[in-house]
C-alpha cells in the first residue's frame, strides 16, 4: 500500500470548522466580506503549515491529510 498526501485547507470561522481541498473551494463557498480576504490575496500570501493567515474575521491554515491506497475495488 502506498502513502499518500493530499493538501486541506482549514478554515475556522466564527467558532466553526471548515475543510477544503484548495483555496478556490473556500473562497466559492466563502465570499471576501465573510473572510475579510479575497481569492488573490490569499494566494499571495503564502499559506503555509507553518505560516497560517489570520485576520479580524477567520483564521486559515493548510495542513496534509495522509492517507493509504487501498485495493478495494481494483482487480487483480
Amino acid at each position: 500500500m502506498e502513502k499518500q498526501e493530499r493538501t486541506v485547507i482549514h478554515l475556522e470561522l466564527n467558532g466553526l470548522h471548515y475543510y477544503f481541498g484548495s483555496l478556490k473551494a473556500l473562497v466559492v463557498e466563502f465570499s471576501k466580506e465573510k473572510i475579510g480576504i479575497e481569492y488573490g490575496s490569499l494566494r499571495n500570501y503564502g499559506l503555509s503549515i507553518d505560516k497560517p493567515y489570520t485576520n479580524s474575521k477567520c483564521i486559515i491554515r493548510k495542513g496534509y491529510l495522509k492517507t493509504i491506497e487501498g485495493s478495494r475495488g481494483k482487480k487483480k
